[in-house]
């Protein structure tokens, strides 16, 4: 049976901004989905970030300075609990759907070492991310690739209003995993291990591609960072 068609767990973070350094997680959710049984189930969290959020940063995913002293629970805990739960699911074997790997991955990695935890699990962790295949098995298409972009293009479902929060865009990435497993029979039919390895490929020529058009064009120093499935803080 092909990885798409076997359990598998999503992955997303809403955040306080996208500098991995500095910013922190706000919402959090990680689906478990088993595509042959049709069944899934996911958990979410809410984080007191411990610093401010920004307006433009709230305006996406809805989620406020306030809101988050109230209702949220320290950010130590809530770290401690997704990697323990992501942990959990890299033991049991799945993969791990995260739409563009780097950042969540990179936020996540800076949130357990700023609150003192290890990483060391990583290592063993298989992801699927939707946004490499789908530039690598259609490179040229024109328009966006954000989630929502990708999902249109594709036919899985993710309203704008519906976009931005974790527990949507996780789900929407599962799906969007499954979708282009089904329509590239050379993805479908790939081991899990041979995938992750392939996307550290992929991904690195997709950034030094896009690292050369923009030095031929805006910005003749750019730099494209082509890490994955981690990036580089």
């Amino acid at each position: 049976m092909t990885w798409h068609m076997q359990p598998m767990a999503a992955l997303d973070f809403e955040s306080t901004g996208l500098d991995l350094a500095a910013d922190r997680i706000v919402t959090a959710a990680l689906w478990r989905i088993d595509p042959g049984a049709r069944t899934k189930d996911a958990t979410t969290w809410l984080a007191d970030p411990g610093i401010e959020i920004p307006e433009e940063a709230a305006a996406i995913h809805g989620i406020t300075t306030g809101h988050a002293r109230e209702h949220g629970r320290p950010a130590a805990e809530v770290v401690a609990e997704i990697s323990a739960s992501l942990e959990r699911a890299v033991v049991e074997g799945l993969p791990v759907v995260i739409y563009n790997a780097p950042y969540d991955l990179g936020l996540l990695s800076a949130e357990l070492e700023r609150h003192g935890s290890g990483v060391s699990f990583f290592g063993q962790l298989r992801v699927v991310d939707p946004l490499v295949l789908d530039k690598q098995m259609d490179p040229y298409r024109r328009g966006g690739r954000k989630l929502v972009d990708v999902c249109a293009h594709h036919g899985v479902p993710l309203d704008e209003q519906q976009a931005h929060g974790a527990s949507a865009d996780a789900l929407a990435a599962a799906r969007l995993a499954w979708k282009l497993a089904a329509a590239h029979p050379e993805l479908a039919e790939m081991g899990v291990d041979d995938l992750h390895a392939a996307q550290i490929g992929w991904k690195a020529d997709q950034a030094a591609s896009f690292q050369a058009y923009l030095r031929r064009g805006r910005d003749p120093e750019a730099v494209v960072d082509g890490s994955w499935p981690i990036a580089k803080a």
